[in-house]
């Protein structure tokens, strides 16, 4: 073919075979003008020219874009509306049609404006839908005008385009939310309030199966209202026996998650500190930070964000004892550490204000502060309290005779009264309950206990409520409302290991740590039986461990020559 070929016949609407190289860059550029608009064409030049033949290009082009928009010219242009050639649009139209009847398929003819138009149904695998009028033009306006300029190419690059919109509409899809499906069985079509009263009855696993049917019924199953419910009969899951949440800002479905590598004993060990000479560390958690005692400093970390490490830096020193720190707690923005040296170190966390004062005649083994009054137990067979306004720092309120070493204290919630455990030496029983305003004996726990059976870790989980363990072996649990004379509940160490500290979560957990091999141990308060034990210690570095701390996701143990920690949110 020549490459200036002579125009179509006036009124055929349809390009010269000589100008096969200009229709197909016009619609090469259609195509990618109808990716943009994403199948929203617009029919632009649908209403036919009025030049001829003989009045050269533009009349020539405006034939061509009205040939090449097929069907669409066909249904915008009336019966009576005609070139100036002699020929309609239409008919023009339908003579393409028929010429290519083969390749392009049939043609759909419009009767006019006020007649309507038959809606086109298009079937994709997996796909049907009813393809409106504005789309529906704009796609047959592409797909007629790549076989009238390109043929089977044109057909590719039409088919390219129609798939690319279709990624684009899921992926739009895909980032728009959940919302609630409009149609699916009856279960969805409740009311939420109905729907959430029928999931509280599932456990954790059907609620778990019901997440993966949709995404909106994942989104609605993760809700903590359903999940507070099986949180609380969980282990370590941050909710208190009452149904206090202390963990109020962590979903509880990611805490619930957690709480089975509790139950199954499913964890990483890993070590945070060491230090080369054995000692007798005590710590305690603040946030998101460690406060543990080396000697005769306390000594504060910052955790990073993973809560399985530390900064190796310390974030502050405290120090003012001339011995071995032996406990120490925190309360009201004050560190208050009972020294070996027999005397008591006040120091604010946030500045370098430090007061010590001499206490006891022999070290102080315990130390306990509540509502701005500190109680201190020690060797030399006292317990003393005090105040903690910093104008009377040092002066003693009462001095109680205990009559035996003294090796824990705990100051009652209520503030109240406090318990003293001790070593168990006299006829008398370990622990004892004071009375914090008068220093008088109110009752004594037990009548049972064998001689030496001495009291070395007791708290109380509620103002009726208190755990003990010691050299006897035992954990008991007290309920001063059932009885003051027998434990309500007792857990013993099957290796008959003396328990030198103890933790709880408030509810369900319970852990221990031993005096040989630094084993940990984990309880089911609901069952006898110990749960797991975790042995962080090889023969030749048998240690103790000596004070415990655990938050929802990580264990910390404190033995001679080692900080462990167990991580079971990442086993």
């Amino acid at each position: 073919m020549g490459s200036q070929g002579h125009p179509g016949p006036p009124g055929n609407g349809g390009p010269g075979e000589g100008e096969g190289g200009e229709a197909r860059k016009l619609q090469e550029g259609r195509v990618a003008r109808g990716k943009r608009r994403k199948g929203k064409g617009k029919a632009g030049a649908g209403k036919g020219g009025r030049g001829s033949g003989a009045e050269g290009k533009p009349g020539l082009q405006k034939a061509k874009e009205t040939a090449g928009l097929g069907a669409e010219a066909g249904a915008r242009a009336g019966p009576g509306e005609e070139g100036e050639g002699g020929g309609s649009v239409e008919e023009g139209a339908r003579g393409f049609v028929r010429g290519d009847e083969g390749s392009a398929g049939e043609g759909k003819e419009a009767r006019g404006r006020g007649d309507g138009k038959k809606a086109e149904w298009r079937v994709r695998p997996g796909r049907r839908e009813d393809a409106r009028p504005g789309r529906a033009q704009g796609r047959g306006s592409q797909a007629w005008g790549c076989i009238a300029g390109a043929g089977a190419a044109g057909v590719a690059m039409a088919a390219a385009a129609e798939e690319e919109e279709e990624e684009e509409e899921e992926e739009a899809a895909a980032r728009e939310p959940a919302g609630r499906p409009a149609a699916g069985p009856a279960l969805l079509r409740l009311p939420e309030e109905l729907l959430l009263l029928i999931c509280s009855y599932l456990d954790m696993r059907a609620l778990g199966r019901l997440a993966q049917v949709c995404r909106w019924l994942r989104r609605f199953t993760s809700c903590d209202l359903l999940w507070r419910r099986i949180a609380r009969a969980s282990l370590n899951s941050g909710f208190t026996r009452l149904g206090t949440d202390l963990m109020a800002s962590v979903p509880v479905k990611e805490r619930v998650k957690v709480s089975q590598n509790w139950r199954l004993g499913r964890c990483r060990e890993g070590i945070l500190l060491k230090w080369r000479c054995s000692q007798m560390p005590w710590m305690q958690l603040e946030g998101d930070s460690l406060y543990i005692s080396q000697a005769n400093f306390i000594l504060a970390y910052q955790f990073r964000p993973d809560g399985a490490s530390l900064n190796r830096r310390p974030l502050g020193v405290f120090a003012g004892h001339d011995e071995d720190v032996c406990h120490f707690v925190l309360a009201n923005s004050h560190i208050i550490s009972a020294g070996g040296d027999g005397k008591i170190g006040v120091h604010k966390i946030h500045s370098t204000f430090t007061v010590k004062y001499s206490a006891h005649e022999q070290e102080v083994n315990c130390v306990d502060c509540r509502g701005g009054i500190i109680v201190s137990g020690s060797r030399d067979r006292t317990a003393k309290v005090w105040p903690l306004a910093s104008g009377r720092l040092g002066q003693c309120l009462h001095t109680i005779q205990t009559e035996d070493r003294v090796w824990s204290i705990a100051i009652s919630p209520v503030l109240g009264s406090f318990v003293t455990g001790t070593a168990c030496c006299g006829h008398f029983s370990p622990l004892r309950i004071w009375d914090l305003n008068s220093g008088q004996l109110m009752t004594h726990l037990g009548s049972d206990f064998p001689p030496g059976a001495g009291v070395l870790d007791v708290m109380y989980e509620s103002p009726s409520t208190l755990l003990s363990c010691g050299y006897d072996t035992y954990v008991r649990y007290w309920d001063l409302r059932a009885s003051v004379r027998k434990c309500v509940m007792e857990w013993e160490e099957p290796h008959d290991s003396t328990l030198y500290c103890l933790q709880t979560d408030g509810n369900h957990l319970l852990a221990t740590g031993s005096s040989y091999y630094g084993v940990v141990r984990l309880w089911d308060r609901r069952q006898r039986a110990c749960l797991h034990a975790f042995p962080l210690t090889s023969t030749p570095l048998s240690s103790p461990v000596y004070c415990l701390r655990f938050t929802t996701k990580h264990l910390y143990a404190a033995l001679s020559y080692n900080l462990h920690v167990l991580d079971f949110q990442s086993p």
